[in-house]
């Protein structure tokens, strides 16, 4: 018999994984790495621009993984910096804007396909916000500890 964990960590590692795949499958589209869409995604949703720090915390992402990212995103000339260094405003170039344009709508696009029709608004809803419980649960967790019984 399955557990509730086991199911529960199937199902995230499972989900996580068919994100990547369809992040992957889309970005390779155009020439790019499936990781730049979340930070696409986020600058194009910021267009007075973001430092790396906030950054790190909006895509809940290292700061390694964040530098490694924009310094490509930077070589493919998606982004730009307003100067050198850490707390450096990042923003979208022209061609950054174009990419999150179709970033965006291929987005929806998934969404749609994967919920659309199979779920009323209602149950969106409910799932939305179950889910959003159980993340910021997970992460009190993840700091604190598991509570002793």
């Amino acid at each position: 018999m399955i557990t509730r964990f086991e199911q529960f960590s199937f199902m995230i590692s499972g989900i996580y994984r068919e994100v990547q795949k369809i992040e992957k499958d889309e970005m390779i589209k155009h020439g790019y790495r499936g990781a730049f869409a979340i930070y696409l995604a986020t600058l194009h949703r910021c267009p007075d621009g973001l430092t790396a720090a906030q950054l790190c915390e909006i895509c809940d992402k290292d700061k390694a993984a964040v530098s490694r990212i924009v310094a490509e995103m930077e070589e493919k000339e998606l982004v730009k910096r307003e100067k050198n260094g850490y707390r450096a405003k990042i923003f979208l170039t022209e061609k950054g804007t174009e990419t999150a344009e179709f970033v965006a709508k291929r987005a929806i696009a998934a969404v749609c396909a994967v919920s659309g029709e199979s779920m009323t608004d209602q149950q969106r809803e409910f799932f939305y916000s179950a889910l959003e419980t159980i993340y910021k649960n997970l992460r009190k967790v993840s700091k604190e500890g598991i509570p002793e019984e």
